[in-house]
């Protein structure tokens, strides 16, 4: 819009003069003055235009103007002398609006100074003064004063202006307020304005809002500026977003904008890189149904991308079809192409297309020749790239570092350190080696556990005048941390600073990641906090590895702690955080916040993949739900999740712990047939399983296929065996596992050693059990409060009860604490043996030590004490137990009753007659039922 002060310009009938000498130097020098001030002055043969441009108020300094020189003044009439001080007045007034705000905070003060220095603001004054101002705030108070003292809206140029400021500062909290209030006033912000919005938002990497934008202009009936459009589609694309990019891409189409090659040309890519094929074939057909003719770089941008995610063959295709299209194939194409292929281990025909590339081609080209190189060492064909070294220098082409960096890279992955050394030296002769060769290397020898060289090949960088870049430091700090040597990777994070490398988000993970893995949570949290203050933003990664560390240590609080403070941070998680976090949290025996983490998951955007339902479904099941893990099965199948080994484990596992064995076998021959070979974990569930449901003879049968298949079964294994012919009693199948798993090197457990005494006392052979029991103790196994109380109770069984007290004392001395169970199996053992007083003793005993009697407990005491001719203290512990609510077995009311009659304790005896009758009838009516 143009500043006039006379219907837009001076006319040239009031502004012609003749030209001489004089007068031509007094117009350069009024032009220059002009121009100073942001007055464009235009000129020709006839006559010289003033105009003022959109730009007088942007441009000028902060000053006050000053005069005009008495030489230019003479240059104009009166008329136009009148002109300049008017536009002169106007500048200095906007100096005086941007001097008084700046000169405080936004209040009464500041608007009765601006009141007193202009009460009605005119438009081009408003104008001006938001071309001046920076601070978006600043601006909408003086805005939205302005608009207040003159009670009129604001002209399109003002909106369009305040809109400009919120470009500038990046600030857009009423961006959407002032695009409302444009579109009731029937204005709209110009394709200036609305592409230096996109493009401000896209600088901030704001991109979802950016789009947010654009559809917010087309509800209000705007039409974005084409230039908006590109912008954003390509930043979209830049960024793996292709829905976002094709809704834009289609929205221009609607509004009537003409696409182009191009604009197909960047969805494709995006597309295809994804491994979207469809959606990029899709966009291939649409641009032939508009009639665009694909070019050369469209073609060699679908041959590269479709090749690198794997279509070789529609790779090929475009290659095929673009010559039929006449384009003659260029160095790109044919190196995308070489290098499609050997990524794909077609050597072979990636060699006879570089043939046919070379063929009558006098310079060769060096890009082919690094591809082609980059394939022979990726096939480990390092004989190959030799040759191939050697033919481009034959060829008059000294191989570049980049060839050199290509193979040593290649042999880097293959592990041929000492061939890399030699090469390392031999480039010398016809490249440097640059920061990257010195990376690769260093990178190699971390790689291989050979520090000290590493150390030697960084002093030798720095050497040749190349210091340790922070890739460099980034390396050898994960090698480091990797190799559990923290003090030397905290020394090198230490020395960055004096080698003029300041650590990026990758250093600080590195190291946060190794502190915590090796325990040190404390030095990574701090680790983590100096990120803060050094304005690195933690990702996803860094707090991903904090979590797992806290919850490692035992700290879950931290942890919890830590997945707020990211949160609060604005932080967004990703899957792999919330399935860490996940597993974390079950692993810590909290189930219903994993569940929860897992519905968030979902509530979040995110679709739950193989490793969240393995975490969920192994979590379910080590807290005794095993149950629910059918149904999560079949979930996860719909969804389409393509179960690893870990997820069939997990799945087998629950379906085994919750009876489901048969499913289970399917789901074992299942994971055979997908190519997946059964772990020690998937044999181990399945026998276990088998074995639990006295399907004996199929666990062993299973168990002799796991060890035909050369699986290294574990003692979890063949315990689950010697638990399960035991518990049938088949003792001498459960000594023979035994005896196989030491003869295997393997050392039986604790558990296993329980099982195997389980099964002799439930056989009653109670001096092979305290046989067996020997050997483990001369094995260094220590006994469990469960072995004894096994022992204790089998030995009571067979009436053996001073035996069973001295395992009783045996216990107590190595810090052991019965169970309610060995408690009530040595009560009853001692009252059964006629010494009531250590029964007694023992019961009591047991109360003050906080245990809670359970029924047998207290059944066995009554009748203890019936029998041993103490009725009343039966009848006390008799109304201890009716008052704790446990049961009164028939046997035990009969036995106190005998006592009591003979202890002529009548009123007592008529209440255990009265509890006697009810349980009978209660009994009667349980059966009738």
């Amino acid at each position: 819009m143009l500043f006039d002060f006379h219907q837009g310009q001076f006319r040239a009938s009031a502004f012609q003069f003749k030209l001489g000498r004089r007068a031509s130097d007094k117009a350069c020098l009024m032009k220059r003055l002009l121009n100073n001030r942001g007055i464009i002055f235009h000129s020709n043969p006839k006559c010289y235009n003033l105009y003022a441009t959109c730009k007088e108020f942007s441009s000028v300094s902060n000053g006050s103007s000053s005069e005009l020189d008495g030489e230019a003044a003479s240059f104009v009439d009166a008329g136009n002398r009148e002109d300049l001080r008017k536009m002169e007045g106007a500048i200095v007034r906007v100096d005086d609006v941007c001097r008084i705000l700046r000169s405080g905070p936004w209040g009464p003060a500041l608007e009765n100074a601006l009141s007193a220095l202009d009460e009605k603001p005119q438009p081009e004054l408003v104008i001006g003064v938001l071309k001046r101002l920076k601070d978006v705030n600043l601006a909408i108070n003086y805005f939205r004063w302005a608009e207040r003292k003159t009670n009129h809206a604001h002209s399109q140029e003002a909106y369009n202006s305040l809109l400009m400021v919120m470009a500038s500062s990046k600030r857009f909290n009423n961006l959407e307020q002032i695009l409302e209030e444009m579109s009731l006033a029937g204005c709209g912000p110009s394709n200036n304005t609305c592409v230096e919005l996109v493009e401000s938002f896209v600088k901030s990497r704001m991109l979802r809002e950016a789009f947010g934008l654009i559809q917010t202009m087309r509800k209000f009936k705007f039409r974005p500026a084409f230039s908006a459009y590109t912008t954003l589609i390509g930043a979209l694309a830049g960024v793996h977003e292709p829905d976002l990019a094709l809704t834009l891409f289609h929205e221009m189409q609607e509004i009537g904008y003409e696409v182009n090659v191009h604009l197909f040309t960047t969805l494709v890519r995006v597309f295809a890189r994804e491994g979207r094929v469809d959606a990029a074939l899709s966009l291939l057909d649409e641009m032939k149904s508009n009639s665009f003719d694909a070019d050369i770089v469209l073609y060699n941008v679908c041959i590269d991308c479709f090749g690198k995610v794997g279509k070789v063959d529609m790779a090929w295709k475009f290659f095929h079809e673009m010559k039929a299209q006449g384009l003659v194939p260029d160095d790109v194409t044919y190196t995308s192409m070489i290098g499609v292929l050997c990524k794909a281990n077609r050597l072979d025909e990636a060699v006879e297309l570089f043939e046919q590339m070379e063929l009558n081609r006098k310079v060769p080209c060096a890009y082919a020749y690094n591809t082609m190189i980059m394939g022979y060492g990726s096939a480990g064909k390092f004989a190959e790239a030799y040759k191939l070294l050697e033919r481009q220098k034959e060829k008059g082409c000294i191989p570049s570092v980049i060839a050199y960096n290509c193979i040593l890279t290649c042999l880097g992955k293959k592990g041929r350190v000492d061939e890399a050394s030699r090469i390392f030296e031999a480039m010398k002769k016809d490249a440097v080696p640059n920061l990257s060769t010195y990376n690769i290397f260093i990178d190699m020898l971390c790689k291989a556990g050979k520090l000290e060289a590493a150390f030697e090949i960084r002093d030798a960088m720095e050497r040749a005048g190349l210091f340790p870049n922070v890739l460099t430091v980034n390396i050898m700090v994960d090698r480091l941390c990797k190799a559990q040597k923290l003090d030397e990777a905290c020394s090198i994070f230490e020395g960055m600073n004096s080698k003029g490398c300041t650590p990026d988000a990758v250093t600080f993970c590195s190291l946060i990641d190794g502190l915590g893995r090796q325990g040190r949570v404390d030095d990574a949290y701090k680790l983590y906090e100096r990120m803060l203050d050094a304005d690195q933003i933690p990702n996803a990664v860094v707090y991903t590895s904090l979590i797992r560390s806290f919850f490692k240590c035992g700290r879950k609080e931290d942890g919890h702690k830590i997945y707020k403070e990211m949160v609060c941070r604005g932080c967004s998680p990703d899957l792999t955080l919330f399935n860490t976090y996940m597993d974390c949290v079950f692993k810590a025996g909290e189930t219903e916040k994993g569940r929860a983490l897992f519905e968030e998951i979902k509530a979040r955007g995110f679709v739950p993949d193989v490793r969240s339902y393995s975490i969920l479904i192994h979590g379910l099941v080590k807290a005794g739900l095993a149950r629910e893990t059918y149904e999560l099965f079949y979930v996860m199948k719909e969804q389409g999740c393509v179960l690893d080994t870990l997820a069939y484990n997990s799945v087998i596992d629950g379906f085994c712990k919750s009876g489901k064995v048969n499913k289970a076998y399917q789901l074992l021959e299942e994971m055979k047939g997908n190519g997946h070979a059964p772990t020690v974990v998937t044999y181990g569930s399945v026998i276990d399983g088998l074995a639990k449901i006295d399907r004996l003879d199929e666990a062993y049968m299973l168990f002799e296929e796991a060890k035909s298949t050369g699986i290294e079964l574990n003692v979890v294994v063949y315990s689950s065996l010697i638990d399960g012919f035991g518990k049938v009693g088949r003792i001498d199948e459960a000594y023979l596992i035994m005896e196989e798993l030491m003869q295997k090197g393997l050392t039986p457990n604790v558990y296993t050693w329980n099982c195997l005494l389980d099964a002799l006392v439930k056989a009653e052979e109670i001096n092979e059990a305290i046989v067996c029991f020997q050997s483990m103790k001369d094995l260094k196994c220590t006994p469990n409060v469960i072995t004894y109380s096994i022992l204790i109770n089998g030995l009571c069984r067979v009436r053996k009860f001073n035996k069973a007290f001295v395992f009783w004392q045996e216990m107590q001395k190595q810090g052991l604490y019965p169970s309610v169970i060995t408690y009530t199996t040595m009560i009853s053992g001692l009252a059964k043996a006629g010494n009531i007083a250590e029964a007694n003793k023992l019961f009591e005993r047991f109360k003050m030590n906080g245990g809670v009697p359970d029924s047998a407990s207290y059944n066995s005491i009554i009748e203890g004490l019936s029998n041993a001719d103490r009725a009343m203290d039966a009848y006390t512990i008799f109304e201890e137990t009716r008052l704790k609510g446990c049961n009164i077995y028939t046997k035990t009311c009969i036995v106190l009753l005998d006592a009591l009659h003979k202890a002529e304790c009548l009123e007592q005896a008529a209440i255990v007659g009265a509890v006697l009758r009810e349980t009978a009838k209660s009994q009667h009516a349980s059966r009738s039922l």
